[in-house]
């Protein structure tokens, strides 16, 4: 129990921190039905776990061990979540919510996988937590402590979601409009800043 408790812990200072993830997850729970925006807070929860499960058992030893592929993640993350939030500044969102504004599902699971899978921060982070947890803990501690994290992930995941709609309706076009150019502007800086690293572990990596 305490080792659950540990991971589960670790796991919502995993997930807690406003990144692209919660960003997505945010966007959604305001401009979609409350089901559908559970729907993708759900398929945001499946990539996020299945993203910890990879950290903790193994991405972890690839990247520590092939820094090229640290460089590609890196290189090519960055450059998608520019594309994301260059979208988000150019979108037109409008707080109509019926079944025309529905996100299809192939698309929610696409950018549910895009904002989590594509994300080095995440990748990264989670290899240097999640990694570095498992080495100090034994086979069976070690279940019980993906298994706090992941309940975290839902936990997390699921309350924004429903935190956020239930506020929904105080929130006009002007105010999401507001809200996608700031989330756009955090996701450019955030994919830029990530672009600078790839750039300084690029020539210490030739050099």
């Amino acid at each position: 129990m305490e080792k659950y408790l540990q991971g589960f812990l670790m796991g919502l200072a995993y997930v807690a921190p406003i990144g692209v993830q919660n960003l997505f997850v945010i966007n959604s729970a305001i401009t979609q039905k409350r089901s559908k925006a559970l729907l993708i807070a759900l398929i945001v929860i499946f990539f996020d776990v299945t993203l910890a499960f990879a950290c903790f058992f193994g991405i972890g030893f690839l990247i520590d061990k092939l820094e090229w592929l640290k460089l590609i993640i890196l290189l090519v993350g960055s450059i998608i979540i520019i594309y994301i939030g260059q979208g988000l500044l150019r979108s037109k969102s409008e707080l109509k919510k019926n079944d025309n504004m529905d996100i299809p599902l192939l698309k929610a699971i696409t950018s549910a996988c895009v904002v989590t899978w594509f994300n080095p921060q995440a990748i990264i982070d989670g290899t240097m937590m999640l990694g570095a947890f498992r080495a100090t803990l034994s086979s069976e501690a070690g279940i019980y402590f993906i298994l706090g994290v992941t309940s975290a992930s839902f936990c997390w995941f699921i309350g924004l979601s429903i935190f956020i709609s239930l506020f929904s309706h105080k929130f006009n076009n002007k105010v999401l409009r507001i809200i996608n150019i700031v989330c756009g502007i955090v996701i450019i800086f955030y994919g830029l800043k990530l672009l600078l690293n790839f750039y300084k572990m690029f020539i210490y990596y030739i050099y």
